[in-house]
């Protein structure tokens, strides 16, 4: 793999299609972070010379914000970047990340707290995942979909409904891209028993279910109701994040704000318990079998 300043992401995922600016700012925050590191500074003395707190250099680190320029081109100067190849790079990173993802036009309708997870999907080389309530967004159908939206904002004005599945829309186009990511995804057996919308509703979504199980790049397992669950009550997302540049990141939903986790320890966890429940649950062929069991007691 070369060096950030030898290849440029952007033009590295164009093939892929525009992952929007969350790859562009944890890979900004990434090459900024071992900057700092490899000169020995602390957040403190990094963000003196660019009139930057302590704060705002780790949330620039973690990819959490943008950056403007001139700070950049201070930090390049504080880290001692001479390189002019490099600081180019760097600066093209910067701009992309500066630029809104599609997602931006939405913001009326995407909580704050899920709108990263939404930027981070573009961006993801795999995405696995386990859902314990529901059919994970990335592969419901329209009328499943409009129906889920429902259940939590029914007393919304329609046009506000179709928004929000507007966006769930735009989501699943990673998954046609030229270049999609990898989906892997655990399905608890009574979030597929879960009939939102009615039964004819339920039953065209595991007859897409089904379908999609059959691209190459999707695997589909479903959870057995009788199988314990390791400490998994509420979803779980784990986003490779491009191996050797970025540390993976966990979205892990419960009551109250969601976390984004990009800890090893922490990433290690929960990739252990995804590890445990693809053991428990069907094999792939098998949850295809089970799919089609469920849509026939329909």
């Amino acid at each position: 793999m070369g060096t950030l300043a030898e290849e440029r992401p952007g033009d590295r995922m164009s093939a892929a299609g525009d992952p929007g600016p969350a790859l562009h700012r944890l890979l900004l925050g990434a090459r900024l972070r071992r900057l700092r590191e490899s000169s020995g500074l602390t957040a403190g003395q990094a963000g003196a010379a660019a009139d930057l707190g302590p704060a705002e250099i780790a949330a620039l680190e973690r990819g959490g914000t943008a950056c403007r320029l001139r700070a950049l081109i201070d930090l390049c100067d504080r880290y001692g970047v001479t390189d002019q190849a490099e600081r180019v790079t760097l600066l093209q990173l910067a701009r992309r990340a500066n630029d809104p993802g599609w997602w931006a036009a939405y913001d009326d309708v995407i909580p704050s707290w899920f709108e990263p997870l939404v930027g981070l999907e573009q961006a993801a080389r795999c995405i696995r995942g386990f859902e314990v309530r529901e059919v994970p967004g990335l592969l419901q159908t329209a009328e499943y979909a409009r129906g889920a939206i429902l259940l939590g904002h029914g007393a919304e004005p329609d046009a506000v409904l179709e928004r929000r599945l507007e966006v769930l829309v735009r989501r699943q186009r990673i998954l046609g891209r030229e270049r999609p990511p990898r989906l892997w995804v655990i399905i608890d057996e009574s979030a597929l028993r879960r009939p939102l919308g009615g039964r004819p509703i339920l039953f065209r979504q595991l007859q897409h279910l089904i379908d999609m199980s059959e691209l190459p790049h999707i695997t589909i397992q479903v959870l057995p109701a009788r199988a314990a669950r390791p400490a998994a009550e509420n979803p779980i997302v784990l986003l490779d994040m491009h191996a050797g540049e970025l540390n993976d990141i966990v979205f892990a939903e419960r009551p109250g704000p969601a976390r984004y986790l990009d800890g090893i320890d922490e990433v290690t966890r929960y990739r252990q318990v995804l590890d445990l429940l693809a053991v428990r649950a069907a094999r792939p062929d098998t949850s295809r079998t089970v799919l089609h069991r469920l849509a026939r007691e329909l």
